[in-house]
């Protein structure tokens, strides 16, 4: 046999024996998404205007490459009309999305996969995680679970349903990129640490679930960085489950979600701020400055000092202590590790409670 023939044969025999290997051991998703499918909701809502000539609504708050993704549908009546996706998460009819797909609605519906259709009250908002908690007048319904927060890593195969430019129970895959991604809206609020995933979402997709091989919710679907014109480019963010299952808590108890809050600036460690600090790693938030009266103030917190961990969490830039700040209850006393003129010190502050920038409920 020619030596090139044989070369030829060898190569298909291996592609061959890829591809099986490849079918044999990749994930077969139709399962799980046949199963998680009923759970998951499509939303439109609309928005009244009294003078139609008046000016749109402003947008959600974020840099400009980031967007929240919800289906804008424009039409003739004097109303405004979108579409976003959602899912339930109790079979007595409760339903989570993004606070951005029904904030100012003056109606919202509820579509399940077997077409039907349901009016849905907001039990509570939460714009800093952009979190917003439906509910429906239903029962037994198909429902949705948490993953546990520690069981999400990088690598992991996830799914998103929803309904991208309207088109129902769509179903994309992909994989975790990376955990813990600080995207500050342009407000400076920082209190999420999204999970991005190269999964393809699109407008019309946000507020849907993000879910492991498990069928378990390992994200809410929430926003997209892409280049001017809209679209998928493969970085999709997502409000990790640990964030959802606190919000949603506190949103059914009182209707509004209540933060830690230490009032401080802070900017990350450059390598001169590390080397000063006798730092071998640009690690921690450097505190630029402190407002007065505060609990970080009042706990004699000072600007210069380097916070290293809160509560037994460590902080490894400026944008992990508003999140880890931001998880703590108000009124718990934690102890903060830090560094002052090069020597570490623990230091315990009274979280206070943050204030929030925006109504916690959607007015009648």
């Amino acid at each position: 046999m020619p030596y090139h023939r044989f070369v030829q044969c060898v190569l298909i025999v291996i592609s061959c024996a890829w591809h099986t290997a490849f079918a044999h051991d990749g994930p077969d998703f139709n399962e799980l998404i046949s199963k998680a499918s009923p759970a998951v909701v499509r939303i439109d809502t609309s928005e009244e205007f009294e003078d139609v000539t008046s000016p749109s609504p402003p947008e959600q708050s974020l840099p400009d490459t980031y967007h929240d993704f919800f289906e804008h549908r424009s039409g003739e009546s004097p109303e405004t009309r979108a579409t976003g996706s959602g899912f339930i998460i109790s079979e007595d009819g409760y339903v989570l999305t993004n606070q951005h797909v029904v904030s100012g609605a003056s109606q919202i519906s509820v579509k399940l996969i077997d077409h039907r259709i349901f009016e849905a009250k907001v039990v509570g908002m939460d714009a800093r995680s952009d979190l917003a908690l439906l509910k429906i007048d239903a029962q037994k319904l198909p429902m949705l679970a948490f993953a546990v927060p520690e069981s999400i890593k990088v690598g992991q195969w996830v799914v998103a349903i929803g309904a991208p430019f309207g088109l129902d129970f769509s179903a994309s895959v992909g994989i975790i990129s990376a955990i813990g991604r600080s995207i500050p809206t342009e407000g400076g609020d920082n209190y999420v640490p999204f999970i991005q995933s190269d999964v393809a979402t699109n407008p019309g997709s946000s507020g849907g679930p993000l879910l492991n091989l498990a069928g378990k919710v390992v994200g809410i679907n929430s926003q997209i960085f892409s280049k001017p014109g809209g679209g998928s480019i493969g970085l999709s963010f997502a409000i990790p489950s640990g964030i959802a299952m606190e919000v949603i808590r506190q949103l059914k108890n009182k209707g509004r979600v209540a933060r830690g809050w230490l009032g401080v600036y802070a900017r990350d460690v450059d390598k001169k701020l590390a080397r000063a600090a006798g730092l071998e790693q640009t690690l921690g938030a450097f505190i630029a400055q402190v407002e007065v009266g505060s609990p970080a103030d009042k706990a004699g917190i000072q600007a210069g000092d380097i916070i290293l961990s809160l509560h037994a969490r460590k902080i490894i830039n400026s944008g992990t202590l508003p999140q880890v700040a931001g998880l703590l209850v108000p009124g718990d006393q934690v102890v903060a590790e830090l560094i002052r003129e090069g020597v570490r010190q623990r230091v315990t502050i009274t979280i206070g409670e943050l204030s929030e920038p925006t109504p916690v409920a959607n007015p009648e």
